[in-house]
C-alpha cells in the first residue's frame, strides 16, 4: 500500500544552511498530515551523527517515519579520486539512511559536462553505483536513481536528464537493491513525455517524488535550451499546487497500481508557502484513495 511522504522543496536552502532547524521542518510538517518525511544529507542537523537518534524520535514522536534520504552524488567527475570521493559521501549517505530509519537513499548520475562522451558518462556512473551496492544490501538499503533534472545545487543539467540515457543506465544495472524513484516533472523538464518514461520504467520504479510544474512563460522546448551556467531550475519552469500543473495523475497512478506499486509518494512542493503543499497533500490523498481503496490516511 503507498504511503504519502513530504519533502521540504521550499526550505530546502535554509535548512541546508542552517538557518532553519530539522525540528522547525517537523513541526511544520506534522500538520500535513502525512506519513513519513523525506530527508535531504546535506540538511545542517543530519550532517552530524550524533543527532540522528534525536532527529529520528523527533519524526517517530510526532507520528511520521525517515522513508527516503535524498543525495545527490556526481559521478561523472572524470578524476577517479574526485569521483571515489563521491562514492564515499554517497556510502555516508546510505549510512545515515540505516541509522534513521529509511528504506531508500537516492543516487543521481552527475552533471551532464561537456567534456566526456555519453560512453563515458555511463562507464563512470555505472561503476560508481555498482560501488555503493554493497554497502546499500548491508544496511537494508535501496536505491532510488530519479530521473532527475538538475539539483539545486549544480551548474550544469542532469548527465541521465534525457530518456534514452536515462532508461540505459536503469537497464545496466540489475541489483535488487537498486531501483527507479520516478519524477514525472522532470520529465517535462527534459521535452519528453512523462507516460512514456514510466511505461518504459514502471516495472522498477520503487518510489516517487510528486510534484506539479507549470511554465510561467516560453515552452517547454525553451527548457532544452537551457544547457548551463545558472544553478539549479530555470525561472520560468515554476513548481506549484500538485494537480493544476503539466501531469495527469489519473494516468500516472492507474500505471503504478497496474505494476502493483506499493511504495512511498514523496511531495515535492511548498516553494511558494506551506498553504500550497496543504493543498498538493489533500489531492494527493484523495488520489492515492481513489487508486489504493485500502489507503489509510494519517
Amino acid at each position: 500500500m503507498p504511503k504519502l511522504a513530504a519533502f521540504p522543496k521550499g526550505f530546502i536552502k535554509q535548512l541546508v544552511a542552517g538557518q532553519m532547524s530539522i525540528y522547525e521542518w517537523i513541526k511544520l510538517a506534522d500538520e500535513l498530515r502525512v506519513d513519513g518525511l523525506e530527508f535531504y544529507n546535506n540538511f545542517a542537523d543530519v550532517k552530524d551523527s550524533r543527532n540522528w537518534p534525536k532527529i529520528k524520535k523527533a519524526v517517530e514522536d510526532a507520528g511520521m517515519v525517515i522513508p527516503m534520504m535524498c543525495a545527490s552524488p556526481d559521478f561523472t567527475i572524470p578524476d577517479p579520486k574526485l569521483r571515489q570521493n563521491e562514492v564515499e559521501k554517497e556510502i555516508y549517505a546510505i549510512e545515515m539512511s540505516a541509522a534513521l530509519g529509511a528504506k531508500y537513499c537516492r543516487v543521481l548520475s552527475g552533471q551532464r559536462r561537456k567534456d566526456i562522451s555519453r560512453e563515458e558518462g555511463m562507464n563512470y556512473v555505472v561503476e560508481s553505483i555498482n560501488a555503493c551496492i554493497p554497502s546499500a544490501e548491508k544496511l537494508g538499503i535501496t536505491l532510488i536513481i530519479e530521473n532527475h533534472y538538475k539539483d539545486d545545487f549544480w551548474t550544469e543539467p542532469e548527465f541521465a536528464q534525457m530518456m534514452d540515457v536515462f532508461v540505459d543506465l536503469v537497464n545496466r544495472i540489475e541489483s535488487k537493491s537498486f531501483g527507479v524513484n520516478y519524477d514525472p516533472s522532470n520529465v517535462i523538464a527534459a521535452g519528453e513525455e512523462p507516460l512514456e518514461l514510466l511505461e518504459r520504467v514502471k516495472h522498477r520504479v520503487v518510489t516517487m517524488h510528486a510534484s506539479d510544474r507549470y511554465l510561467a512563460n516560453g515552452t517547454v522546448e525553451d527548457l532544452r535550451k537551457v544547457e548551463g551556467g545558472s544553478a539549479g531550475y530555470v525561472s520560468f519552469f515554476k513548481h506549484g499546487v500538485i494537480g493544476k500543473g503539466l501531469n495527469d495523475y489519473d494516468a500516472i497512478f492507474s500505471i503504478l497500481k497496474g505494476v502493483g506499486f506499493d511504495g512511498w509518494i514523496s511531495i515535492e512542493d511548498g516553494v511558494d508557502g506551506m498553504e500550497q503543499m496543504h493543498e498538493s497533500a489533500d489531492f494527493l490523498r484523495k488520489k492515492i484513495s481513489k487508486y489504493w481503496p485500502n489507503y489509510q490516511p494519517r
